[in-house]
């Protein structure tokens, strides 16, 4: 069965730590990007999320939100399911929405990636 709560790394080799999930899935934890929108130095930013229950013939499926703390005017969400290979080995697909403040509704169109 697939554990969330620990320390996860990515393919550009950001970190997220998710500390243990609740019994009602629940769960909270820090990102550190290594891809930021200035092109600066990031900081631990937190996360807050959900798991879905998995069920005895699934891998649960999760959401989290990350609040970029300190370096960025945006939010991203993420929604993702766990899977455990023949391996043992844990892998955590995900889909992002990252939202960038504007300064204006006509500049609404550029603010989602």
């Amino acid at each position: 069965q697939c554990q969330l709560s620990g320390l996860w790394r990515n393919e550009q080799d950001s970190l997220m730590e998710i500390s243990a999930v609740r019994d009602n899935g629940d769960f909270q934890g820090k990102y550190l990007t290594q891809v930021t929108l200035a092109g600066g130095c990031a900081r631990a930013s937190p996360l807050k999320g959900i798991q879905q229950q998995p069920s005895e013939a699934g891998w649960p499926t999760f959401a989290f939100t990350v609040r970029w703390d300190k370096f960025s005017n945006a939010t991203t969400a993420f929604a993702g399911q766990c899977f455990v290979d023949s391996g043992g080995k844990e892998t955590l697909t995900t889909m992002w929405l990252l939202r960038e403040a504007v300064a204006s509704l006509q500049e609404d169109w550029k603010a989602t990636r």
